[in-house]
């Protein structure tokens, strides 16, 4: 398994092993899930998939898991199913973002063009939904409506805030649907599988909603703060590309005298080297840094409130472990 898989959070001692070995199951039912008939379909499919990745939902799904029967069926099918489904949406975001670059690798829009790249998201999903159909009704309508959010938080992003919509709680908004949606799931599925009671596997699903914000609120965080392209990206790269992240929202909207250069540069993209190098040095000391950086806490602190519930052991304290995780990692 990709040794990304594995992240710095995860406990060791014997719940670390269960997640190890259910992690490895997900990883083989990948491989299977990925390969097709025709070779070239298989080279497309496993593209992303090959390049690594955290994991980070299955790894939830199986972590939910432990508070009931781990080893349940349809716990790691459900797994899988939900990392298909995040596999398949960065193909298609790609395309739309034009990136040149996914997880350290050529993205498949650029090796391969945007038709190539669409219809192997389409595979995927394709995929998911052919395992899905064998984990009950109940699972295929929670699909669905994660799928419509994910949808709609790609188009509400793409269309940008209504008239009189604050920018901030419009860019929330999305990060809950096009992130926190799928991640809630993952918790969801597992929790659900593993026979969880329901009260709990609700507090699961809203964990997982609100780590998940908190996960893409750091990673865009990073790539402000990252100095080698530890986030996979070069530093700066919604910058160069005109993507108003939060710090860049709050710089906007505020009316500070000392981030009025700041505000100069962000309101556009960010292509001249010098100009570049200087937005990202003045967001780095920027108060509008410090301000979306409480946001991304008070993400982890509600998740972790949401915890309260779960009994206390192993499976708390990693839940909880992640929390501190998503607010001072570095990758």
């Amino acid at each position: 398994m990709p040794a990304s898989t594995i992240g710095p959070w995860l406990p060791d001692g014997e719940l670390g092993e269960s997640l190890a070995d259910g992690l490895a199951l997900v990883e083989d039912a990948l491989t299977t899930a990925v390969t097709s008939e025709h070779l070239f379909v298989s080279e497309a499919a496993g593209h992303l998939m090959a390049a690594g990745g955290k994991r980070f939902r299955p790894m939830l799904a199986l972590l939910a898991a432990q508070l009931g029967d781990p080893g349940a069926p349809g716990v790691v099918q459900s797994a899988v199913v939900c990392e298909l489904t995040h596999l398949a949406t960065l193909y298609h975001d790609d395309v739309m973002d034009e990136a040149a670059l996914r997880r350290g690798a050529p993205s498949a829009n650029s090796r391969w063009g945007n038709s190539v790249a669409i219809l192997t998201g389409d595979f995927l999903f394709a995929r998911a939904s052919d395992l899905l159909a064998d984990l009950g009704p109940e699972a295929v309508r929670v699909q669905a409506r994660t799928f419509e959010r994910l949808v709609t938080g790609q188009l509400r992003e793409t269309v940008g805030a209504a008239p009189g919509e604050d920018p901030v709680d419009h860019y929330l908004g999305v990060l809950a649907d096009k992130t926190g949606s799928l991640v809630a799931t993952s918790a969801r599925f597992g929790a659900s599988f593993a026979g969880v009671s329901p009260v709990l596997v609700t507090a699961l699903t809203a964990f997982g909603e609100e780590v998940g914000v908190a996960f893409q609120l750091s990673d865009d965080l990073l790539d402000i703060l990252s100095e080698d392209g530890a986030s996979g990206k070069s530093p700066g790269t919604d910058l160069r590309e005109g993507i108003a992240t939060l710090p860049a929202l709050f710089a906007l909207a505020g009316d500070d005298p000392a981030e009025a250069r700041l505000r100069e540069l962000v309101g556009r993209p960010v292509v001249d080297d010098d100009e570049h190098a200087e937005a990202l040095a003045l967001l780095r000391s920027s108060a509008s840094l410090a301000r979306a950086t409480e946001v991304l806490e008070g993400y982890a602190d509600r998740a972790r409130a949401r915890l309260d519930g779960v009994p206390d052991g192993p499976v708390q304290d990693a839940l909880s472990a992640l929390c501190t995780y998503v607010v001072t990692r570095t990758s």
